[in-house]
């Protein structure tokens, strides 16, 4: 029974919450997020006490960095050395912090990336700055608690006789809490410290007079004054931050892009990788060559341009698409009197100040301490030489040390610590030089303790000594901001042409969807035959584009792809396309039913939507035109298993005219339509029957007369002119394009207008595929139902038709050319 008093039962949610409660508890005070008065996180501070500890500090030579990670780990720190000597090279790199608390000798990593050397190669100590961190931390200044196997004692803050915080910032990720600090500047952060403490009311307008914002080791250009406001105000903004780039002219009309500072934390080595990349798959046009000429005497990364290439748009571009330019959100999260919250700036200086209150209340009491107890000897030993003759003889007289110092304090009254003074002189210390040097000095610590009585009694002498600190730090330490502000952030704007190079491409796309660009030089060098595709595939469009233009392509599932053409894979004519599904992805049973090149997304210009089932929508050309275009685009808005069969553009200003499979056709003027939103489902085009569907629906100009070319499911065609009909309006029944037979009625399978040079092609069950030219077919009036053209008995009923695209003229007149 004892044995199993052990083990407790306890559900799992109480245990697995308990436990990661105080994990989270542990990693937001102790690990990942640093402390609101001294900026450290507690590696960071247990790093440098051992260095102090160990006086490995500025004025002396440089000590292997693995002595100061095996002194951390083994007295402080419990955990991996890698973490330890990773915080370690952080502090000595120049490109991440801005004042370096470390200085090391040896390869500390570097702006590229590249990892330290290992730290039996490196060697480090303690900066000039840092040891302004750790002055007077043996004057009592904070508290220190045991170490974790209690053999030593640590501070749980430093004395911090600067802004650490602020100056060099902070990052890191804990649970459920994250901190982004930028560095600033030492002596701005410095001079809005001792503003606040003279003028505690001050508001943030008037920090940001001596505050104007972050100021990165890196340099590079700050925007948003506003952004920088915000997070003053809230602890939270954004700022863009660009690096510094220069556009130089060369000889011979050409230019150069030369960047000498990037923004905070970007990857040299990443970089210029990125931008070569960009150069080699032809994102941008003009750069020729991109080059880093970093060396010992500073930062360049070169890219050099083509001639007449437009300089401030690839560098527009660069700033757009690369980390040249990133926007970096501050999230000012702190622990203040132990718990994580997140900081504004004059929250962020008052938790400062009060340290620094405290540092300094404390020191003085320690200091004032020393000099009366020094006073109080003192005292004794002048008192003591003065009866000098009478002092001798009793010490003579005495039997041991203690008997002397009780006989002392007997006969002269001197106090313990008197008469131990007294019993510890040296002999030489009673001369008459001597004895001037003790009176000088007691008069010296006589005014030192009125001094430091007086800032204990007095607020305002206190917060004086706190500004002299910060004087003083600022005089040794200060540099010049290098990081520009400017106040808007700028809208950078791209021209196309610098993207992509302005080329003449033809563009074919399959009934199966396969879909590619082809050079005209390609293109007109091969012949129609030449062109591989799958069996029973057919090409639906070939047209001349540029490849500046845009691609809508439409699928039958009322959705569209957005593809600009440059974005098209290029492929000589004579190879297969890739599939439309590997450039943006559409599901398997989705086919496409038309592609419409657009060069510019005009105004005055719509997109109509017919579907299968009766409706039609006419939308806005422009409201087509999308930013984020990686999956399809609703287009129009479809119920159940409807279809889309046609999609037009148009002006606003044509004629439509719709087909049912059961032979009706109904003929209206596009103003019958309203433009409505591209997601929408558009109104009922076409009074439809049970069983009835649309086959088609075309636009015409209305000053044009074309003819009306129908093919039936018993392998039926004829020709129309559009004047058998009559103009109607949207949703009627519309008019009989064939006559109705009892038995084995005629359907229509294809609907087409033609023009002189249209060829129909016409497929059946069976596989049958036959080519028909519509001019060929004298025209018939509404009534008959034409004229067979294919044995359907013996090849089965036709069950697809397909226009022809008017390649093969195109084709013959580049040949001629």
């Amino acid at each position: 029974m004892a044995e199993q008093a052990k083990y407790l039962d306890l559900p799992l949610e109480e245990v697995i919450g308990d436990r990661f409660g105080r994990y989270s508890k542990y990693i937001i005070q102790d690990r990942a997020l640093p402390d609101a008065r001294d900026g450290l996180k507690p590696v960071q501070r247990r790093i440098l006490y051992a260095m102090h500890q160990e006086r490995n500090t500025h004025d002396k030579p440089f000590r292997k960095s693995a002595k100061t990670v095996g002194t951390v780990i083994g007295n402080y720190h419990p955990h991996g050395d890698s973490s330890v000597y990773e915080a370690l090279v952080r502090l000595s790199q120049t490109w991440k912090v801005r004042q370096e608390l470390v200085e090391m000798h040896g390869n500390n990593g570097s702006v590229d990336g590249d990892p330290p050397a290992a730290m039996r190669y490196t060697e480090a100590r303690l900066s000039g700055i840092a040891s302004e961190l750790l002055r007077d931390i043996e004057k009592d200044t904070v508290d220190f608690i045991p170490n974790f196997d209690e053999t030593d004692h640590e501070p749980i803050v430093i004395p911090a006789k600067f802004p650490n915080l602020l100056v060099n910032g902070s990052t890191g990720i804990s649970s459920g809490y994250a901190t982004d600090i930028p560095p600033h500047n030492l002596a701005e952060v410095i001079d809005t410290v001792i503003k606040r403490i003279e003028k505690p009311e001050s508001s943030i307008e008037e920090l940001m007079k001596t505050l104007p914002g972050p100021d990165f080791p890196t340099g590079g250009i700050i925007q948003g004054v506003e952004g920088i406001k915000k997070a003053y105000e809230t602890g939270k903004g954004k700022i863009v931050v660009r690096g510094l780039a220069e556009i130089q002219p060369l000889r011979g009309g050409k230019e150069q892009i030369v960047i000498t500072e990037l923004p905070y934390e970007v990857n040299k080595a990443n970089l210029v990788k990125k931008m070569d990349e960009l150069r080699i798959e032809r994102k941008v046009e003009g750069i020729s060559e991109v080059r880093d000429e970093t060396d010992r005497t500073g930062l360049r990364v070169v890219i050099e341009l083509k001639k007449d290439a437009d300089s401030k748009g690839v560098l527009n571009y660069l700033y757009k698409n690369t980390d040249l330019q990133i926007s970096y959100s501050f999230n000012m999260v702190a622990i203040a009197n132990k718990t994580p919250k997140v900081m504004n700036l004059t929250q962020l200086l008052d938790a400062y100040i009060e340290h620094q209150r405290e540092v300094v209340e404390r020191q003085t009491k320690y200091d004032l301490k020393k000099a009366k107890d020094r006073a109080h000897i003192l005292e004794g030993l002048i008192h003591a030489i003065s009866i000098l003759d009478d002092v001798i003889a009793t010490i003579r007289s005495s039997d041991n040390k203690k008997h002397a110092k009780d006989r002392l304090i007997e006969l002269f009254s001197f106090t313990e610590e008197q008469a131990e003074a007294i019993v510890m002189l040296q002999l030489y210390r009673l001369t008459n030089t001597d004895i001037t040097d003790l009176e000088k000095e007691a008069n010296e610590l006589k005014e030192l303790i009125e001094e430091l009585s007086a800032i204990l009694e007095d607020e305002k002498k206190l917060l004086q000594v706190i500004k002299k600190d910060l004087k003083t730090v600022k005089k040794n330490y200060k540099s010049d901001r290098r990081t520009k502000i400017e106040s808007e952030i700028e809208d950078i704007k791209i021209n196309l042409e610098v993207m992509v190079p302005s080329e003449d491409v033809v563009v074919s796309i399959t009934k199966e969807g396969y879909i590619k660009r082809t050079s005209i030089r390609s293109y007109a060098a091969s012949n129609m035959g030449d062109l591989q595709m799958k069996d029973n595939d057919q090409i639906i469009h070939v047209m001349e584009i540029n490849t500046t233009d845009t691609l809508l392509v439409f699928t039958n599932k009322g959705q569209y792809l957005f593809i600009p053409v440059h974005e098209l894979p290029d492929i000589k004519w004579k190879d297969m396309g890739q599939h439309i599904a590997n450039i943006i992805p559409i599901e398997r049973d989705e086919a496409i039913i038309k592609a419409i090149p657009i060069r510019e997304f005009n105004e005055q210009q719509y997109i109509l939507t017919i579907s299968k089932h009766g409706m039609i929508k006419k939308s806005d050309l422009q409201s087509y035109k999308v930013q984020r275009y990686s999956k399809p685009i609703t287009a129009m808005k479809l119920k159940g298993d409807d279809e889309l069969v046609n999609v037009h553009l148009t002006n606003g200003h044509q004629d439509i005219f719709l087909a049912s499979n059961t032979g009706y056709g109904l003929w209206y003027h596009e103003d019958e339509l309203k433009s409505v939103g591209v997601k929408t489902a558009g109104v009922k085009s076409m009074s439809l029957k049970s069983g009835e569907y649309i086959v088609n629906g075309e636009v015409f100009d209305d000053l044009y007369n074309p003819s009306l070319f129908v093919v039936t499911q018993r392998g039926a065609c004829k020709r129309m002119s559009i004047s058998e009909f009559e103009m109607s309006t949207r949703a009627k029944r519309g008019l009989v394009m064939l006559r109705e037979l009892k038995r084995n009625p005629h359907r229509i399978v294809g609907f087409y207008l033609v023009g002189d040079d249209t060829t129909i092609t016409i497929e059946t069950e069976k596989g049958e595929v036959k080519e028909v030219t519509p001019l060929e077919f004298r025209e018939s009036d509404r009534y008959s139902n034409g004229s067979f053209v294919i044995d359907t008995d013996q090849y089965g009923d036709v069950t697809y038709t397909q226009i022809t695209p008017e390649y093969r003229k195109f084709f013959e007149e580049e040949k001629e050319e």
